[in-house]
């Protein structure tokens, strides 16, 4: 599939989706959040593809969300069908199936803070910063509240979404909302490098592993424990444990057959 707004590659097993608007700081246009949706799903159903990472053109912004003027004068019904697509892309990270990784560099702000957080793993460069000011306009972060607090903790997703303050990349890894920190010329190096170390890992597996991860964190603790124990019988009885258990004994590397 053509895209107009993003860049989508594909490398040793890697997908690559680069929002490809700086002169618009990769702002967050319904076509935009369109193509990210559907490059996410050519993603999810490539066999080829075992990691997919988030990344952003240009040294100004990762994403500084939506044009807030595009809201203006919206009904209702009107504005629950431009959500709509902030939703799906909220969701559409969680149903891939398959590792992701965001590499943020510069601003990261509202719809673009929430782009920043879905992947299961962000890093960051020195110069990111992350922030929510729509309250600042009388606009809520309703999409991003649903997953702040799992990362960062009630009080301080509160914070953040009360004060529409910034913070920088240091305080965005101390908190727990990203993961790491790295130099600017670093970035996508660390991010690379990542996403091939995880790419070897067996899909199968990681798929399994991965999706019960996601499932089991709103259960109550015996019945994620009941539930994880038939994920476990599950993974074991795959060809890819029986072959990884195989390698281990045998003294060598394990070939995958996503089984």
């Amino acid at each position: 599939m053509a895209y107009k707004y993003i860049l989508y590659d594909i490398e040793d097993g890697v997908a690559k989706l680069t929002l490809n608007i700086p002169e618009k700081m990769n702002r967050l246009s319904n076509e935009t959040m369109k193509e990210v949706v559907a490059a996410l799903k050519e993603a999810k159903d490539d066999d080829s593809v075992r990691v997919v990472v988030m990344a952003a053109a240009g040294d100004q912004a990762f994403c500084a969300g939506a044009n807030l003027a595009d809201f203006k004068g919206l009904s209702p019904v009107e504005s629950r069908k431009v959500f709509s697509a902030f939703a799906d892309l909220s969701r559409i990270f969680i149903d891939l199936g398959k590792p992701s990784i965001a590499a943020v560099n510069g601003l990261a702000l509202a719809g673009g803070f929430g782009l920043a957080l879905y992947p299961d793993i962000t890093i960051a460069s020195e110069n990111a910063k992350f922030g929510l000011p729509e309250i600042n306009v009388g606009v809520w972060s309703c999409m991003v509240s649903a997953s702040l607090p799992k990362l960062v903790g009630r009080r301080k997703a509160l914070e953040l979404l009360m004060t529409g303050d910034m913070i920088d990349a240091k305080e965005a890894e101390r908190i727990g909302l990203i993961n790491k920190v790295v130099p600017h010329d670093k970035l996508e190096e660390t991010v690379m490098n990542l996403a091939k170390k995880i790419s070897k890992k067996s899909p199968v597996v990681m798929s399994l592993g991965r999706d019960s991860y996601y499932t089991m964190l709103d259960m109550e603790y015996d019945k994620a424990i009941t539930y994880l124990l038939e994920i476990l019988a599950i993974i074991v009885s795959t060809e890819d444990c029986q072959e990884g258990v195989t390698a281990f004994t045998e003294k060598r590397k394990p070939v995958w057959k996503g089984k």
